[in-house]
């Protein structure tokens, strides 16, 4: 069928590369949900890109799987790309997308991310955590400095968590075309063992890329569930299976 399905760190990474004349997207998250299934910690699967700019990397979630996440979806998806952000040794400072920042802007679409701010903060206080903020007040200390003098995240967020697929993957886009900046991903995040998805237009480049971001995903379920580990991979030898 044109696929290769490869195991590293004995099932703790998986990169499925897949034939495009065989399978769409859709499948591989078939697969996935059905083989692997979600995390324990997770209430669903989503994705982040790395946003390769020239002074700085920007996480970029969801970009690539949820079309229009409610407020607890929302507040998983920054949760999760908090901690892969700090898996790659990104500081997470994370900040929840929308067109109004603070209290400036009233209506549904603005309560959903200010829900989704007050789970994600309540789930995980130890993360620094504002919403909603606009994308110029979460990146630029001049604009963030008038518009939310107050918050620990507005002016120098790393992670940027976007309230629906539209504007995430119209603007991750709109900045690596525009801008020339090198995107890595969509990593997949939110599952029991890493899966990544290379497309059918992807370079050796986005191949090696998806390889090294799902190695560093297998290494982190290995130090977070060492008890799963058969003994002989732990100590270093080959395994007889």
């Amino acid at each position: 069928m044109g696929e290769l399905d490869r195991e590293a760190g004995a099932g703790y990474g998986a990169i499925l590369l897949r034939s495009a004349l065989v399978l769409a997207s859709l499948w591989l998250f078939v697969v996935a949900l059905q083989l692997i299934k979600t995390h324990p910690r997770a209430k669903l699967v989503s994705s982040v890109f790395f946003m390769c700019l020239p002074d700085q990397v920007l996480v970029y979630g969801d970009c690539a799987v949820n079309p229009d996440p409610n407020a607890e979806e929302l507040a998983d998806i920054a949760v999760q790309s908090a901690d892969s952000a700090a898996a790659f040794g990104i500081e997470p400072r994370v900040a929840l997308l929308s067109y109004s920042t603070g209290t400036s802007g009233e209506g549904a679409d603005v309560d959903k991310v200010r829900e989704a701010t007050r789970l994600a903060r309540e789930r995980r206080p130890d993360l620094l955590i504002d919403g909603p903020l606009q994308y110029d007040a979460a990146t630029v200390p001049s604009v963030a400095a008038s518009k939310a003098p107050g918050s620990p995240v507005a002016g120098r967020a790393t992670v940027l968590v976007f309230p629906d697929l539209n504007s995430g993957n119209a603007t991750y886009k709109a900045v690596q075309r525009s801008a020339g900046v090198v995107s890595v991903g969509p990593m997949l995040q939110g599952l029991r063992r890493p899966v990544n998805d290379l497309s059918r237009g992807a370079l050796v480049e986005d191949i090696v890329y998806t390889i090294a971001l799902t190695a560093v995903q297998a290494t982190e379920a290995v130090k977070a569930e060492p008890e799963r580990l058969p003994q002989p991979w732990l100590a270093g030898t080959p395994s007889s299976t």
